[in-house]
């Protein structure tokens, strides 16, 4: 280098043979030029590749964020995505470092990096190598966001995970962690989140939803798989033929003149009232007497008869349940005021509220059902797909009736579903979750309140759970109102349904439903084959779920200690199922999908 200067100098004081020293000079200032060029440019892309690597690492480290905070894991999450991305093989470094780090417990992650880029050509004047930086930080955000949960509660939801954890606490305590993740991105923006709930088994509780925009939609009288307690008389003879006397007679008047005087007289012998191994109760008449009449002794003598007693004739007079459908009035019932029916034991009065849950409106007994945006669902008579009509308030097919299942019982299972029984049944038991919520606003709290509340009973029906997500966060529906009220800050708002089932459709034809009670009422199989129930409530889901990703609401779905089957992933929005086998899976797949509900980003 010391050379290259002095031969400058030498240069610049000969005056001789100007031309060459001047092509001289130009070599050596097009190599400068060529040679910065070259350098800078391996200097900016180094650059650019340093920044990507250490912005991409931040948002990896961030997306590991847990409810414990900037941990370990994550700390080494965002060093292996930045070792990843940013190779000093590749990129012709030296001395890279990084470092990570979070000032408020995982909301906001930042990240330096710097390495040394040795040059090429500009070395020569005196320029060995450039020292490159780089910061970076990211956080999540969220915008408005409608969150509707749909969640499996039934039975099968106590069951135990490991340890003496519940599958039913493991959502509870996911659900919480879900709200807190979303409400630490939200604390310092102005960002509004709905949640709404539809509890689900074998119904929805959505009746106190329904009589609230209207009670006209819930009808005042339907039918029921029921009892009734109805009043038997019988009559039944054991006649004992007794040879009264010896004489003969010449002529049947003779013998008739010979009666006793208190032929024909009956007397009450007393009355009693058991109650069988079935449950009936039998009141019973017992009475007694005698009669006569007129026997001949033989067919050739004409002229002798004989007279004989007969006893033993009773007569029962009973009450006895008969299953059959009955009607029922509705209208007091649907207010939730306590209403008396004679359906206790033995004709007992009985008292009963209804507890919220709905049998489902309209339907089409249908193997297939689809859904395409320019027809909607086919076929249209299924009013129990349609998530958007009101119904009709001179149309009882378009309501809905409340579940009842304190006076529905089952005839045995051996009888034709299309006749009635004086064969003894079965009550039904009560399977109804919880009451279902609207979109709102919550405080954690509040939330926390909701997610303690769910309980685990019933059938798994994920067709009625999904129809009632729909139609409680559709933008056209009778609660359209409430979904598009416009935030306060004036942003759109993503809406999203979070599907969490332990199990896969498992319709029950015995229990009283959504659909009534299939093996009798037939609204879902008609004649067909018990055995096409679980398809048919499928295909019904299955529509649904297409119905409701047309409305622009992103379907999530967690299959939680089941199988992800392609049912549930063909309902799924893209990118959007997940399987957890634990309570651990089942809390990372709930913060997952917060991340994604949220809006992870880079912010420096």
């Amino acid at each position: 280098m010391r050379n290259a200067r002095l031969f400058l100098a030498r240069l610049s004081r000969d005056v001789a043979g100007n031309i060459l020293p001047i092509a001289a000079i130009g070599v050596l200032i097009a190599a400068v030029v060529i040679g910065s060029a070259v350098d800078l440019s391996r200097n900016y892309l180094t650059r650019e590749q340093l920044q990507s690597a250490c912005d991409s690492a931040v948002l990896a480290g961030r997306r590991t964020v847990t409810t414990n905070g900037f941990d370990t894991a994550s700390q080494t999450a965002a060093t292996n995505y930045f070792n990843t991305n940013f190779s000093n093989q590749a990129q012709g470094t030296t001395s890279t470092t990084f470092s990570v780090t979070s000032p408020d417990s995982g909301q906001t992650v930042n990240g330096s990096a710097s390495t040394v880029l040795n040059t090429l050509i500009m070395r020569i004047f005196g320029k060995d190598s450039f020292t490159i930086t780089a910061t970076c930080a990211s956080s999540m955000g969220v915008g408005n966001a409608d969150i509707m949960m749909v969640l499996d509660n039934t039975g099968s939801m106590a069951s135990t995970l490991s340890g003496s954890t519940t599958r039913i606490a493991a959502l509870r305590t996911a659900m919480k962690n879900f709200y807190n993740t979303i409400a630490t991105a939200t604390a310092s923006s102005n960002a509004r989140v709905r949640y709404g709930f539809v509890p689900f088994s074998s119904t929805v509780n959505v009746g106190k939803l329904v009589t609230d925009l209207d009670p006209r939609y819930i009808v005042d009288a339907d039918n029921y798989q029921s009892r009734e307690w109805t009043n038997y008389s019988n009559t039944t003879t054991n006649d004992a033929a007794t040879q009264y006397s010896t004489t003969q007679y010449s002529s049947n008047s003779a013998c008739t003149a010979a009666f006793p005087t208190n032929n024909g007289s009956w007397s009450n012998s007393g009355s009693a009232t058991t109650v069988n191994a079935s449950g009936i109760s039998t009141v019973t008449q017992r009475q007694s007497g005698n009669e006569y009449s007129c026997v001949k002794v033989s067919s050739w003598n004409n002229t002798y008869y004989v007279i004989y007693v007969v006893k033993g004739r009773t007569t029962y007079s009973y009450w006895r349940y008969y299953y059959k459908q009955l009607s029922r009035d509705t209208s007091a019932f649907k207010t939730f005021a306590s209403v008396t029916t004679q359906t206790g034991d033995y004709g007992a009065n009985q008292s009963t509220t209804w507890g919220g849950c709905i049998q489902e409106r309209g339907t089409v007994a249908q193997a297939t059902f689809s859904y395409s945006s320019s027809t909607g669902i086919t076929p249209k008579a299924a009013l129990d797909l349609d998530l958007d009509t009101a119904p009709s308030v001179s149309d009882d097919n378009t309501k809905w009736a409340p579940l009842w299942p304190q006076i529905s019982y089952m005839r045995y299972s051996g009888n034709s579903y299309t006749t009635a029984t004086a064969t003894d049944g079965d009550v039904e038991t009560t399977y109804c979750p919880v009451k279902a919520q609207l979109l709102q606003t919550m405080t954690q709290s509040a939330f926390n309140t909701y997610a303690n509340s769910l309980v685990a009973v019933g059938g798994t029906y994920l067709d009625i759970g999904m129809i009632w997500g729909g139609r409680m966060i559709s933008p056209t529906g009778m609660w359209s109102s409430l979904v598009n009220e416009d935030p306060s800050n004036g942003g759109e708002v993503a809406r999203h349904i979070i599907f969490m089932t332990d199990g896969e459709m498992e319709p029950n034809s015995y229990i009283a439903q959504a659909w009534g009670m299939e093996f009798w009422d037939r609204l879902v199989t008609g004649t067909s084959s018990l055995s096409n129930d679980e398809a048919r409530h499928t295909s019904r889901f299955l529509a649904t779920c297409e119905a409701i990703k047309d409305k622009g609401v992103r379907v999530w779905v967690i299959a939680f200690t089941s199988t992800l089957s392609t049912d549930l992933t063909t309902c799924a929005s893209d990118d959007s199922s997940f399987t957890a086998n634990s309570a651990s899976d089942l809390n990372d797949a709930f913060q997952e999908i917060a991340k994604q509900v949220g809006e992870l980003r880079v912010v420096q």
